[in-house]
């Protein structure tokens, strides 16, 4: 038996039935949310004109930019300026430097907030758990200079307090200068990150942590599982999103190594292993003048980043995790 089938609706139909749905026009929504919006305003101009609007400013990277002719009047020279950076001899140097600085983050500083936000999560003394988390954060508030001159003061060869206990412990006369040693500089900037980051980075941990549903740990007792288990079957995989955000967010800072701790650390003795893109951006920019070849350095290193994010994002998704976007 056939059935009549009745005509599709017009589009006109289509459109007021959803906005009689609940969609709202933009500017019946502009209206409404008007205080929001106005909220809004100011981290809006912010990016724009201290973010946005700069980038203009990586066509010099194109350029042999000369102050006084300005960006329109300053010869193009195309590609010439990353030509230069590929095949000079400091690049492999600047990338080596700056990829294992990132990989020793990767491996020891990343981890550390993880870790610790578990350890805290385990107390069950709430006044000693605070005061823990507050002692812990206090270091993330202290400028990279006074971390610089902390180091100094505790590792100078003549009067460093740990120098002095490591020579009193190996019975070693000798002073060593330990500010000053290639061998030695990779392993205080690390040392410097877990101190200064390690408890702010918890923060965020905790607070995923915090999400947890407790039922799930009622249950996972019932069936017998101890701490340990309870950390590897529930607690891991409820903060597991938040560490492939985390991680994700991180991998565009690879080639961010840092400038002002860098560069704070850096002596004439250390430099052939201290020198990453940041401390080179301004070496070439600053003291020697060459800004459009700086620019095409960071915009090298600003390119580099993106992709990274791109293709975690896009690994994080192919391995089952919900990415960043």
């Amino acid at each position: 038996m056939a059935t009549d089938l009745a005509p599709p609706p017009p589009k006109a139909a289509t459109k007021a039935k959803k906005r009689r749905a609940g969609k709202v026009p933009l500017r019946a929504a502009l209206a409404r949310y008007r205080w929001l919006y106005l909220m809004l305003l100011p981290g809006v101009a912010y990016f724009a004109i201290f973010k946005y609007l700069p980038m203009y400013g990586v066509t010099i990277a194109f350029q042999d930019f000369l102050p006084f002719l300005g960006y329109s009047g300053s010869p193009w020279v195309g590609f010439k300026h990353f030509e230069d950076l590929f095949s000079g001899p400091d690049f492999g140097r600047l990338m080596f430097n700056t990829l294992f600085l990132a990989l020793l983050h990767i491996v020891i500083v990343f981890p550390a907030p993880i870790i610790v936000a578990l350890m805290l999560n385990e107390l069950r003394v709430s006044f000693v758990k605070r005061s823990v988390q507050s002692l812990i954060y206090i270091p993330h508030f202290l400028s990279w200079t006074i971390v610089a001159s902390l180091t100094y003061l505790l590792f100078a060869a003549d009067f460093g307090v740990i120098s002095g206990w490591i020579r009193d412990l190996l019975g070693d006369t000798a002073k060593v200068d330990y500010m000053a040693q290639e061998e030695w500089f990779r392993p205080l900037i690390i040392l410097q990150q877990l101190w200064k980051q390690t408890g702010w980075g918890t923060i965020i941990y905790l607070a995923a942590l915090a999400g947890v549903d407790p039922n799930l740990y009622e249950a996972a007792r019932m069936d017998g599982a101890g701490r340990f288990r309870q950390l590897w079957h529930v607690t891991l995989p409820a903060i597991r999103p938040t560490v492939v955000v985390m991680a994700i967010l991180a991998s565009g800072n690879l080639l961010d190594s840092g400038f002002e701790q860098i560069w704070l650390m850096t002596t004439s003795l250390n430099r052939s292993v201290a020198d990453v893109f940041d401390t080179y951006v301004y070496y070439a920019g600053i003291t020697q003048g060459a800004i459009s070849y700086s620019t095409a350095v960071g915009l090298f290193k600003g390119v580099a980043g993106v992709i990274l994010i791109f293709g975690s994002n896009w690994l994080a998704k192919r391995l089952g995790q919900r990415g960043l976007f």
